[in-house]
C-alpha cells in the first residue's frame, strides 16, 4: 500500500480500481447469467460471479461504456480500499486516512449507501455515519474543505459493504442507480423496473423481423425498453452526469469519445414495428407520455382496448405483465383473468410467441397453455416467472 504522508498524518492513495481496474457490477441475482453476457459484449473481461453480482475488469473506455450503455446492470462500484474491519472506532480510523480529497471538491455533496453482514458491526445506519463522519473530518483536518450530505442527487455516491468483519469502501461510478433512464414522466401503480424489462427484452431475443406488442402495457416500460433495444439507443443517453467523472483519473476526452461513438449506432424505428394497447385510458396516455420522451416514441402506436378485443396478432412477438395482486387489488378474479388471457393467445395470436411475466408465478397455471420454458426473475420483492408459450 502507498502512503503519503501530511501533517504527520498517512494518506491512503493507492486505491484497489487504479491498481487492478477491477470493478463489482450490481445486478439481480437472477439475471446475472444474461448480465454476464452484456458485459462481455461491452469489453469487460475477467468476469466472476458474487454475491449480489459480477466482479470484471475494464479500461476506462470499457467503464465507461458499460455506464453509459448496460441495459441490465444496477449500478458499476469502483473499490477504493478494503480492510478488516471489527468495529466503527476502526472504520472511523482507516477511512479518515483515505485522501477524500481526490474525490472532493469545493461545495460537493455526497452520501453513504452501507450494507453489514454477518459481523460484529451489525447496524448498517450505524456503519454509514461513522464513513461519513471519518470523510467530513479528513477533509475538514486535511484540505479545509466540509461537504454536506445530500440523499436526493448528491455528486459524490460511497457504498460500504461490510461482510464478515471485512470491509469495502467504493466510490459508486454510476452516480446512481442506472435503471433510472430518464424517459418515465408517469407511471402506473407497480410499474415494472427499467432493468427487469430491459432483461425480458433480451430473453425474447427480438431482432426486429417481426412486430412486436404488449396487450396490457401499463406505463409503457416494456415497450419503451423494446425502442431502445431496437434503436441502440444508450440506457444512460438522459443522465446529466455519472460517478465516474468525480474520479481522480477521470478523462473527458475518452467519455466524450465513448458517448459520440455509442450515439452514432442510434438507428430509426419504422412504424408498425413496435405497438401496445391497454384497457385502461390512464394508462394509454401514461404510455404515450412516455415514449414522446424517447428518440423515435411517436412511432410506436398505442391504442386503448380490451385485449379480447384486439384483432388477430399472427406472426409477432407478444410481451406482458398481466396484472397481479399488488397492482390490480381484489376487484376481479385474476384466476379468469388468466384463463381469458391464454385463450386470447391461442385463439388471435397464430405462428407467435408469447412472452409474459407474472409477478406471482401462482397465475401461471392458471393460463390452460404448456410453456416452452420458464425462467426465474426476482425484482422489487416479487418472485416472478418469465414463461414463454409458442403459439402454432
Amino acid at each position: 500500500m502507498e502512503v503519503k504522508r501530511k501533517k504527520g498524518k498517512p494518506l491512503i492513495t493507492d486505491y484497489e480500481y487504479l491498481r487492478d481496474s477491477r470493478y463489482f457490477a450490481q445486478i439481480d441475482e437472477s439475471i446475472k447469467d444474461i448480465g454476464a453476457k452484456e458485459l462481455t459484449e461491452l469489453g469487460a473481461e475477467e468476469i466472476k460471479s458474487a454475491y449480489r453480482g459480477l466482479y470484471f475488469t475494464a479500461d476506462k473506455k470499457t467503464l465507461y461504456r458499460i455506464n453509459y450503455t448496460s441495459r441490465l446492470i444496477s449500478r458499476v462500484v469502483a473499490p477504493v480500499f478494503s480492510f478488516a474491519c471489527p468495529d466503527t472506532d476502526t472504520l472511523y480510523r482507516i477511512a479518515k486516512q483515505i485522501r477524500w480529497s481526490d474525490f472532493f471538491s469545493k461545495n460537493k455533496t455526497f452520501a453513504v449507501a452501507a450494507n453489514v453482514a454477518n459481523s460484529k458491526i451489525n447496524h448498517s445506519k450505524f456503519a454509514s455515519l461513522r464513513l461519513k463522519d471519518a470523510i467530513v473530518d479528513s477533509l475538514l483536518y486535511k484540505a479545509g474543505l466540509r461537504p454536506d450530505v445530500s440523499i436526493e442527487d448528491p455528486d459524490v455516491l460511497l457504498n460500504l459493504y461490510i461482510n464478515n468483519d471485512q470491509a469495502v469502501i467504493s466510490i459508486d461510478t454510476s452516480g446512481g442507480s442506472l435503471h433510472k433512464r430518464g424517459y418515465r414522466e408517469e407511471a402506473v401503480s407497480a410499474p415494472m423496473q427499467e432493468t427487469v424489462a430491459a432483461a425480458i427484452i433480451r430473453l425474447t431475443q427480438w431482432d426486429g423481423s417481426v412486430p412486436i406488442y404488449d396487450p396490457m402495457c401499463g406505463s409503457g416500460t416494456l415497450l419503451c425498453e423494446a425502442l431502445m433495444h431496437f434503436c441502440r439507443i444508450p440506457a444512460g443517453i438522459f443522465r446529466k452526469k455519472f460517478g465516474f467523472e468525480i474520479l481522480p483519473d477521470f478523462d473527458a476526452t475518452v467519455w466524450e469519445q465513448i458517448k459520440k461513438e455509442a450515439d452514432a449506432n442510434i438507428k430509426q424505428l419504422p412504424e408498425g414495428l413496435i405497438a401496445g394497447s391497454d384497457i385502461s385510458e390512464q394508462a394509454v396516455y401514461i404510455s404515450k407520455t412516455n415514449l414522446l420522451g424517447l428518440h423515435f416514441g411517436p412511432n410506436v402506436r398505442i391504442t386503448q382496448s380490451d385485449f379480447s378485443s384486439l384483432p388477430v396478432l399472427e406472426n409477432q412477438i407478444i410481451i406482458a405483465n398481466p396484472p397481479y395482486g399488488i397492482r390490480m387489488g381484489k376487484h376481479q378474479n385474476l384466476n379468469v383473468f388468466h384463463k381469458k388471457l391464454g385463450d386470447f393467445l391461442k385463439q388471435k395470436c397464430n405462428q407467435s410467441a408469447a412472452y409474459i411475466y407474472f409477478g406471482d408465478r401462482a397465475y401461471v397455471k392458471k393460463m390452460g397453455l404448456k410453456a416452452s420454458w420458464k425462467k426465474p426473475i426476482q425484482a422489487g420483492g416479487l418472485d416472478g416467472r418469465l414463461v414463454k408459450y409458442e403459439m402454432y
